[in-house]
Formats: structure tokens, C-alpha cells, sequence
């Protein structure tokens, strides 16, 4: 049985990230930073950090690799964010999606380890949440209980290639 997909445009995807900082607005939750996973939040951080006017800080998370980039493979994290300001008091972590929900709960728990005495609270945002997550984030969008493959924008130059290799 295939698996279904979900093609996004870019007017979707930043309507969608448009609804997200309304959903946390709503909320009347107020935080001092933006923490972004790289890649995949890495947009949703730069306009959510535009749009409430907050410092943003990056933290480089891989876990998918393979020809198509669909292989979940080990999680590793980055040695050090990158920030121009230190990541301290309430924290929104941001994130493209949550799928198995192993990334966003091994953050805060990387996050405990380096910063938590600095770091009053840490809630969780992404556009997309997968039914089949162990992880429910604090703020999401849309709710996808078939579980699909999300054909994000720019998915399409992780299949372009220049140069060697």
C-alpha cells in the first residue's frame, strides 16, 4: 500500500506559516527567542521571527538521508547553536512538521542538557502534525491523520544537483 502525499505550494506554505503566528498569537503565550530546527524549520523560524519581531537562534538537526532524502536514519545534533543573542527565558522551538516526533523530543531534552538553567520554558510550533507522532506539539496547523508524505516547496532541489559530487 503507498503511502498518500501532500504537495504544498508557496502561496500554501506561507499562508500556513501566517496561520501558525496567529495560533500562537491567540494563545497570548509570550516568549523571548525563536529556536528553529535546520532544515526544515528553518523558513517557518526566519518569518515567525519577522513576524513577532524576536531574536532567532538555529539549531542543525539531521535525521533523513538516502537518494530521496524519505530515510530516517540516526538524529544528531548540531555542537552549538547559532544566535546572536543568548537563548535564555521562554523559548518557541519551531519546526517544519512532526512526523515520528523523535526530533522535537530529543531537542528538548538536548536543550535540558546544555541550557536548561537558562531557559525558563520551551513550547513547541509546527505547521504539520502527523497522527502517527509520540510528540504533540503546543501549536500546529494541520493535523494529518492518514500520515502523509509532504511535498514541501522547495523539496524539489533536494533532487537537484550541481558540480561533482
Amino acid at each position: 500500500m503507498n503511502s498518500p502525499h501532500l504537495d504544498i505550494s508557496w502561496s500554501d506554505y506561507h499562508q500556513t506559516i501566517e496561520r501558525l503566528a496567529a495560533e500562537i498569537h491567540r494563545s497570548q503565550w509570550q516568549f523571548d527567542r525563536i529556536l528553529c530546527l535546520a532544515r526544515g524549520g528553518l523558513r517557518v523560524g526566519d518569518l515567525l521571527s519577522r513576524i513577532y519581531d524576536k531574536p532567532l537562534a538555529i539549531l542543525a538537526v539531521s535525521s533523513y538521508g538516502g537518494e530521496t532524502g524519505q530515510v530516517r536514519g540516526t538524529l544528531r545534533f548540531a555542537e552549538h547553536i547559532t544566535s546572536t543573542h543568548p537563548l535564555q527565558g521562554r523559548v518557541l522551538l519551531v519546526d517544519d512538521l512532526v512526523d515520528s516526533g523523535l526530533s522535537l523530543q530529543e531537542t528538548l531534552k538536548w536543550l535540558e542538557a546544555r541550557y536548561g538553567s537558562e531557559i525558563d520554558e520551551v513550547r513547541t510550533a509546527v505547521l504539520w502534525y502527523k497522527a502517527r507522532s509520540i510528540f504533540t506539539p503546543d501549536y500546529y496547523v494541520e493535523y494529518l491523520a492518514d500520515n502523509p508524505w509532504i511535498h514541501q516547496p522547495f523539496s524539489r532541489y533536494e533532487q537537484l544537483r550541481m558540480g561533482n559530487r
